[in-house]
């Protein structure tokens, strides 16, 4: 899940100036016009004391300690896949792994993947079985439905660019395209 900002009054303003030019639809109204903020006063500098600091400069994406948000693939990388006029650079296989072998060995393979230079890797986790036994509500498919959570913790946002569901002759439903991001040591 990505993080928003809010949006600035200047902004608000601009949008519900645009807003106003289409109609709404029936039981809708426009947006309501934000109030302006009130202007602020700078800080008169003392007769005898050192002068204010300067405020900090703006921070960059990934220097807030917020992990940097997914990307999706590109629409192009994505046709090309199913074409077949790009194949992925690595594959792992999760099939018949618990929860726990699978986060390890799927870490471990990212982290490889990334440093051997791949960016487009395919990760099978099977689509899950119907339910046989005696215990008619066994869990099935738990990698299908985990492993897309754990692409999107922030322990592997430094590895992970983005993902989308595989094509159907790379395992469709049951298989994920990850993009990774460029190693910083060969950046």
């Amino acid at each position: 899940m990505t993080r928003r900002r809010g949006l600035s009054a200047e902004e608000r303003r601009l949008w519900a100036q645009v807003a106003r030019g289409v109609t709404p639809m029936r039981g809708r109204s426009y947006p309501p016009e934000p109030e302006p903020e009130p202007a602020i006063a700078a800080p008169a500098p003392a007769p005898d004391g050192p002068s204010p600091a300067p405020e900090p400069a703006p921070r960059r994406i990934g220097e807030t300690g917020q992990p940097p948000p997914l990307m999706p693939l590109e629409r192009r990388t994505l046709l090309a896949l199913r074409r077949g006029s790009r194949s992925v650079d690595a594959v792992i296989d999760l099939h018949g792994l618990r929860q726990a072998e699978a986060h390890d060995t799927l870490m471990a393979f990212l982290r490889r993947s990334q440093a051997a230079g791949h960016c487009l890797v395919l990760v099978v986790t099977g689509k899950g079985g119907a339910a046989s036994g005696p215990a008619p509500f066994d869990e099935r498919g738990v990698l299908r439905r985990v492993v897309p959570h754990w692409l999107r913790l922030p322990d592997l946002r430094s590895l992970v660019l983005g993902f989308e569901q595989a094509s159907q002759h790379h395992g469709g439903a049951g298989a994920l395209y990850v993009r990774l991001r460029r190693s910083r040591r060969s950046a």
